[in-house]
């Protein structure tokens, strides 16, 4: 239990430095990622007026139940539908903001996703 607390709070560090060097705005929004246990979540985020621009998450792929828990193939299609939703958009760059979780595994291959898919950050 005091593990879990560790790794919780040098997150909850790592985030507090990052939140203060990164914005988003309309023209270019921050691309904010979350990660559950179970699921991933991404949105756009405009932080001048406080709103979600467009959002992707994992628990569509879980609802037919035949997706098979391979975690980073899901981030992926997650990566490639917060890419098509942006363009719909019209918005090209945004400012990813990993949300304190270290840059590897799930979080990398979202964000790497996104970019082959012309969102550019």
């Amino acid at each position: 239990m005091f593990k879990k607390n560790w790794v919780i709070e040098r997150r909850l560090r790592r985030k507090k430095s990052i939140k203060t060097k990164i914005f988003g705005t309309v023209e270019k929004p921050r691309l904010s990622v979350f990660r559950s246990n179970k699921y991933i979540y991404v949105q756009a985020i405009d932080d001048d007026s406080g709103t979600t621009l467009a959002s992707a998450s994992s628990i569509a792929y879980f609802k037919d139940k035949k997706a098979v828990k391979l975690n980073k193939e899901i981030a992926k299609k997650v990566g490639q539908d917060i890419a098509e939703e942006l363009k719909k958009k019209k918005i090209e760059t945004v400012v990813f903001d990993r949300n304190g979780y270290l840059y590897t595994g799930k979080v990398k291959v979202l964000a790497d996703a996104a970019r082959e898919n012309g969102i550019k950050f």
